[in-house]
């Protein structure tokens, strides 16, 4: 074994009354059920203090050997957003115009989504969540990171409801190939970016698609006994 064992500390950990716990597990899930992609974003500013906290909320994620993976680039740049949406429009238009399978178009229809992104532009805050290969130590040997989409996954979730509970719209957007981004943001090849989150409040008059969930039997199995 290589490493110098890590330094353990007692674990910060409340013990909560069951009622409670019931009452704060509900109370989550009817915050999060109200959560929804929005595609009309208002261009009312949000606070970059806000936004800050959301990603330390996010960075709390658990990862393969604690490495933390990702990057996030937070642009509010209106030169920048320009830019990224020029990108993720050709993207976008290639994909639709040729590239996308017709059962992934057709599952698409309903949605009315099409190749015009004028919220990223419009929202005040895009985050460009990037995930990364390996990481440089002190004298610059590489390391390797290890479940890296598995673990900014998780972080992108919890940036996700983080800006929720505070308060925020967010839609994720995967526009594919994304390497623009790369060039746009100046990140190094060896990131791969995952995806653009569009973070911001909703328009007063925003519409979403009446849609449903799947219950809990349909997307649960419980193995007990």
């Amino acid at each position: 074994m290589n490493g110098k064992k890590i330094k353990e500390i007692p674990l910060d950990f409340i013990v909560i009354e069951e009622n409670e716990m019931k009452s704060r597990a509900k109370s989550f899930n009817e915050l999060l059920q109200k959560r929804r992609t929005v595609r009309n974003f208002s261009n009312k500013p949000v606070p970059r203090n806000l936004i800050e906290q959301c990603l330390l909320a996010a960075n709390s994620a658990p990862s393969g050997a604690n490495r933390q993976p990702w990057h996030f680039a937070v642009i509010s740049s209106p030169e920048k957003k320009r830019q990224i949406r020029e990108g993720a429009e050709e993207e976008e238009r290639e994909f639709y115009q040729s590239r996308a399978p017709q059962d992934w178009l057709d599952a698409l229809a309903p949605l009315g989504t099409d190749a015009n992104k004028p919220f990223l532009e419009r929202a005040p805050y895009l985050v460009a969540i990037f995930g990364q290969k390996f990481e440089l130590d002190s004298q610059g040997k590489k390391k390797k990171n290890y479940y890296v989409a598995e673990s900014v996954g998780i972080a992108t979730g919890l940036l996700i409801a983080a800006l929720h509970n505070a308060g925020l719209a967010t839609l994720t957007h995967t526009p594919s190939p994304m390497k623009f981004l790369n060039r746009i943001l100046d990140r190094p090849d060896t990131e791969k970016p995952l995806m653009v989150l569009v973070v911001g409040y909703p328009e007063n008059d925003a519409k979403v698609p009446a849609i449903s969930r799947k219950s809990l039997e349909q997307f649960t199995s419980f193995h007990e006994g």
